[in-house]
C-alpha cells in the first residue's frame, strides 16, 4: 500500500527515543519529512542525523509557551511545508495518589496537558486542508495503570480534548487521532519493569498476560503511527487506537 507521504513534512515531538522516534523513522521510510523536537539538544540533533537528509533536530520542550511556533517555522523553513504534528511527551512521574505530589502534578500538566493542547490548537491554525494531527496518550484512557496515577489522570482528559478538536477541525478536512500504546518495549517501559526490583521477572509477568505473550516492538507502533498520520487513513478522526498486543480488555 502506498501511503502517500512522499514529501510531506511533520513535526514530532519526543522525536529523539521511543515511540517518537519509532514514528519519525517509518515516516521518513514512506518518504516524509520529519522535524524532530526533544528537550536534549545533542540527543535530537543525533536522531536526526541518523534519518538523513529528511529529518531535523530542534531542541525544545513542550512546557514552554514558545515551542510550537518554533517547530512550525522549522518546518517550513526547513522543507517547505507543514502537513501534520505527532506530540509524543514523557510519560509522568510513577506514584500512587499518596505519594505523587503536587509539585509533580503541575509539572506533568504544563507538559504533558498543557504543552500538547498548546501544541495542537498552534498546529490547527497553520495546517491547510488533509492536515493531521496525532496524540500519542497511553492505555490508561481506557483503563487506569497501577502505580501510574498521574498519566491515569491526565491521559484520559487528553483523549476527550483530541475527541472535541476532531468534530471542530473536521469542516475544514483537518483529522485528530490518538494512539493508545501499551507494553512496547521502551526505555520508559523498562525503568516501570526496573521498579518492581526484577525486571526480567515484571516483563515475563506482564508478557504472560498478553494475549501476543510479548511486548510490542517499537517500529510496530511506528508502522501504526505512520498509517494513521496518512492520507490512506483519510477517513479516520477522533478515533483512539490501541497498539497493544490485545491487552485491553475491553471494546
Amino acid at each position: 500500500m502506498d501511503l502517500e507521504l512522499k514529501d510531506r513534512t511533520f513535526v514530532i515531538t519526543g522525536g529523539s527515543r521511543g515511540l517518537g522516534l519509532a514514528a519519525a523513522q517509518e515516516l521518513v521510510a514512506e518518504g516524509a519529512q520529519v522535524v524532530l523536537a526533544g528537550r536534549d539538544g545533542g540527543r535530537v540533533t543525533a536522531a536526526a542525523t541518523a534519518l538523513g537528509g529528511s529529518a531535523v533536530g530542534v531542541a525544545s520542550d513542550t512546557a514552554d509557551p514558545a515551542t510550537p511556533d518554533r517547530l512550525i517555522t522549522a518546518a517550513r523553513d526547513t522543507f517547505g511545508s507543514f502537513d501534520g504534528v505527532l506530540i509524543s511527551t514523557g510519560g509522568p512521574a510513577p506514584g500512587t495518589v499518596a505519594t505523587s505530589t503536587e509539585a509533580q502534578w503541575r509539572a506533568a500538566f504544563d507538559a504533558v496537558f498543557l504543552g500538547t493542547v498548546r501544541l495542537a490548537r498552534t498546529a490547527a491554525e497553520h495546517l491547510p486542508e488533509g492536515g493531521v494531527i496525532a496524540l500519542v496518550l497511553s492505555s490508561s484512557v481506557r483503563e487506569p495503570i497501577p502505580g501510574l496515577t498521574i498519566s491515569n489522570g491526565l491521559r484520559p482528559g487528553l483523549a476527550g480534548f483530541a475527541k472535541s478538536f476532531a468534530h471542530e477541525l473536521g469542516p475544514r478536512g483537518i483529522r485528530v487521532v490518538g494512539l493508545l500504546p501499551y507494553r512496547i518495549a521502551t526505555d520508559r517501559a523498562r525503568e516501570i519493569d526496573a521498579r518492581t526490583g526484577d525486571e526480567q521477572a515484571a516483563r515475563a509477568r506482564n508478557s504472560a498476560d498478553l494475549p501476543l505473550r510479548r511486548y510490542g516492538r517499537p517500529e510496530e507502533f511506528g508502522k501504526v503511527a505512520a498509517f494513521l498520520m496518512s492520507p490512506a487513513a483519510s477517513y479516520l478522526t477522533g478515533v483512539m487506537v490501541p497498539v497493544d498486543g490485545g491487552g485491553l480488555r475491553g471494546f
